[in-house]
């Protein structure tokens, strides 16, 4: 993760900001020290994870599935 200094985050604040929202959090140091994390509310469109069996359990497919539509 990437670390700015505090006078770095204040003149590029926009470009950080936009880079924490696409997924990329940064960290604000101050005399070196690490102060704050700064990551985006809500996960990107598309960096969410697919989750395999997210839905076992909640459908059930028919016995003759495998016969529908060959009538």
């Amino acid at each position: 993760m990437r670390t700015v200094n505090i006078h770095e985050a204040k003149t590029q604040l926009s470009r950080l900001v936009d880079e924490a929202a696409r997924g990329e959090p940064f960290v604000i140091a101050k005399a070196g020290r690490p102060l704050v994390k700064v990551v985006a509310l809500d996960a990107p469109v598309g960096a969410q994870k697919l989750r395999l069996g997210f839905l076992k359990g909640e459908i059930a497919v028919p016995d003759d599935f495998d016969r529908m539509g060959s009538e």
